[in-house]
């Protein structure tokens, strides 16, 4: 297959190119002369990388509204080990679904977030730790049942109350063990405080930007020196996902509509949240932070796939460029998650792509307009693009 003529990002800039895909993978990219393939012409469209969001919670409906946006991979960061298999299952299917790479059952303490959930009825019992001498045992099985990086719970969440939460030691033990194990570590810690602790004691990112105050030097640099990523969420903490042009919504499933529009927390915390992570952006990229897309879906106020379209237009209005938003989607979480195979326009690398109607280097709300998505050289036409 040849996509020829496109306004193609590589993942890093852009330039027009043809790009030829054999096998499921990208053989070549240039000004190519190539007979007897099938041909998509470019058209004025822009060809992208397969988008990476990287922050989910997956569900087996959100595999398949993910991919209808163009979002070929999704960053699980806490599912049932179970469920998790099944949705495995169904991503190695070869359809027009997500892949899928996931944390499992993240470290947090015994009654600390998410354990409410249990409560709720919304999620069934899980491990927990009990202290800084059972990180060993608890990361290594999680990662025999399948997980690919580790999660650590640092903090909870505001407005539900005072829940336990890991001690720093704990904290600092399962990124250990993590690291020994060859696995990134990713931390939620929702204060700045318990955030720049962990990152000093080895995180290598932070699945949320701390909102509790605005973020300062001492924060930014610390997250400088040692190297580590941020997911702000942002589209999570403003709940503003459900503003999409409502055409586009028409890819959800009622279910999926229903948990776009609900709030994720109470307006006034909602309000400085938003606030606080969006102002933290561009001097966290300034200084050199590595700035990641995700959104949280699956959480009220949020949905597969949609919702990192929102991500990209609100990462892009806290101050980074759109080619900064896209690489935040593509190339950079690929690196930062050790996807070597995907991530990026190259030769070699998986033909996961995106057909977008239109620039959006110019203007980036213009990567919800998705034409076409491939998986692995296989091309689906999104309904109703």
């Amino acid at each position: 297959m040849l996509f020829r003529d496109f306004r193609v990002f590589d993942g890093h800039r852009v330039r027009r190119a043809s790009v030829l895909v054999e096998g499921g993978r990208i053989a070549a990219v240039g000004d190519l002369a190539v007979s007897d393939v099938d041909v998509v012409e470019g058209c004025g469209r822009t060809l992208l990388p397969g988008l990476i969001d990287a922050h989910v919670h997956i569900t087996r409906p959100g595999l398949r509204h993910g991919f209808a946006f163009g979002v070929t991979t999704q960053l699980d960061m806490f599912a049932d080990p179970v469920l998790l298999r099944e949705i495995r299952a169904e991503a190695a299917s070869g359809g027009p679904v997500s892949d899928v790479c996931s944390a499992g059952i993240g470290a947090t303490a015994p009654g600390g977030h998410p354990a409410q959930l249990v409560h709720h009825g919304l999620f069934g019992t899980f491990p927990t730790l009990g202290s800084a001498a059972d990180a060993r045992v608890f990361v290594a099985a999680r990662l025999a049942e399948g997980s690919d990086y580790v999660k650590v719970f640092a903090s909870s969440v505001p407005g539900e109350g005072h829940l336990p939460a890991l001690s720093p030691a704990a904290v600092a033990a399962v990124i250990a063990a993590a690291h020994s194990h060859g696995v990134p570590a990713v931390v939620h810690a929702l204060d700045a405080g318990s955030a720049l602790a962990a990152v000093r004691a080895g995180a290598d990112g932070l699945a949320h930007l701390p909102f509790d105050r605005p973020l300062g030097r001492e924060f930014i640099a610390g997250l400088a020196a040692r190297d580590a990523f941020v997911v702000p969420t942002l589209t999570v903490l403003e709940s503003f996902c459900g503003r999409a042009e409502p055409e586009r919504t028409g890819a959800l499933s009622p279910a999926a509509l229903a948990t776009l529009a609900t709030p994720m927390v109470p307006a006034p915390v909602a309000g400085y949240a938003a606030e606080h992570a969006a102002r933290a952006v561009a001097p966290l990229a300034a200084a050199g932070v590595c700035v990641l897309a995700g959104t949280d879906a699956g959480a009220p106020g949020t949905a597969h796939g949609l919702s990192l379209h929102r991500e990209l237009a609100l990462l892009v209005k806290a101050g980074l460029t759109p080619a900064a938003a896209l690489t935040a989607a593509t190339s950079a979480p690929a690196r930062r998650f050790g996807l070597a195979d995907r991530g990026e326009v190259a030769v070699g690398k998986r033909a996961d792509l995106v057909v977008v109607d239109g620039d959006p280097l110019a203007d980036i709300r213009l990567t919800r307009r998705v034409v076409a998505v491939c998986r692995e050289g296989v091309l689906h036409e999104v309904a109703g693009a």
